[in-house]
This record gives structure tokens, C-alpha cells and sequence, in this order.
């Protein structure tokens, strides 16, 4: 894990406010994993088209840093965030759990982050995810040449 972030309650995330936690990220990024940026490995974002996603001044910020940003395919449930086993394995160790306050639920996220080892984090979601986005991408793609042939 190397970045991560609980919203307040009724906090919510605009543009300038999910740019700076992309600062946050990056500088997390360098802290922890600082090879990347020592051997010009590309860091690439899969991102949607929510707003903050593409306000101006996220998109300049993605522009400065040189990411590579993968645009999310419409209606692919295939590749969709809540997908990953995190969220599925999170939702499972936290079931039984009742929260009286904003502290404890991110103590106990906290907790349950902590808990985990590095390979439970690279095991299933993110190792799939380039090749998942291509068969989507390509099932896309296909359907529209399909459309077009069709209406023709």
C-alpha cells in the first residue's frame, strides 16, 4: 500500500481537492517506492471520467508529473474499482465491525491495512488489472466496428 486516504464525513472530493491528494500520492510514490522514478519507470492511472478526474487543474498536475493516464471505458464492470479484492476482502474483515465515531473507523482501516503484507496487495488486483482494461478496450472496440457493418 502506498497511499491511501479516508474522507471525513460530508467531505467531498472536487478537483482542487483531488489534486492535492494526487501531490499526496506522488510524494508517497517517491518516499516508498523511488525506483520508479530512479530508472524512468512510467507510472500509469486508471482513471474514470468523474469531474475531479478531468478538472483543469488535475489534468495540468497529471501533465506536470508525466503519468500515463488510462481513460476508464464506460459501463465495464470488468475493470471497476470496487472489483478489486481489496475492497472485497476489507468489506469481509469489516463486516461485524460497528463504528460510534470517525477515529475509530479509521483506526480500525488503519488497523486492517497494517495487517496485511506487501503480497496480499499484489497478489490478484493489480498484476490483472493491464490485462483486464485491454479485453475491455478490445470487446469495445469490437462492438463498435459491429455497430457500424450493421447500420450499413
Amino acid at each position: 500500500m502506498v497511499y491511501y486516504e479516508l474522507l471525513k464525513p460530508n467531505e467531498t472530493i472536487i478537483g482542487a481537492f483531488y489534486r492535492t491528494q494526487l501531490m499526496r500520492l506522488s510524494r508517497a510514490l517517491k518516499e516508498k517506492r523511488a525506483y520508479y522514478y530512479s530508472r524512468h519507470d512510467k507510472i500509469i492511472l486508471l482513471h474514470n471520467n468523474a469531474r475531479p478526474h478531468v478538472a483543469a487543474p488535475v489534468k495540468t498536475y497529471l501533465e506536470t508529473l508525466k503519468w500515463e493516464v488510462l481513460s476508464h471505458p464506460p459501463y465495464s464492470r470488468d475493470i471497476a474499482f470496487s472489483d478489486h479484492h481489496l475492497f472485497r476482502s476489507m468489506t469481509h474483515g469489516l463486516s461485524e465491525q460497528h463504528f460510534t465515531s470517525y477515529e475509530d473507523t479509521k483506526n480500525c482501516i488503519d488497523d486492517w491495512i497494517a495487517s496485511k503484507d506487501e503480497m496480499f496487495f499484489r497478489r490478484y488486483s493489480l498484476p490483472l488489472l493491464p490485462e483486464r482494461w485491454e479485453k475491455v478496450v478490445m470487446a469495445i472496440t469490437l462492438n463498435k466496428t459491429l455497430c457500424i457493418v450493421l447500420s450499413q
